[in-house]
């Protein structure tokens, strides 16, 4: 089964938080980091959701 792979702003819609906000969290080392695909980043969504889990 692929894994899905979801954008920025679906990002930001998942984690209710704005770019700014999830790329200092990446600098950190504290959020999950993008897959480069070409100019485009994408973000696994089982990682996005692991990450919403941990932080409840």
């Amino acid at each position: 089964m692929t894994e899905k792979l979801i954008n920025l702003a679906e990002v930001e819609s998942i984690i209710g938080m704005k770019k700014d906000f999830i790329y200092r969290l990446i600098r950190a080392g504290d959020f999950p980091k993008p897959i480069k695909l070409g100019r485009c980043s994408r973000w696994k969504l089982s990682e996005v959701c692991m990450w919403m889990d941990s932080k409840q």
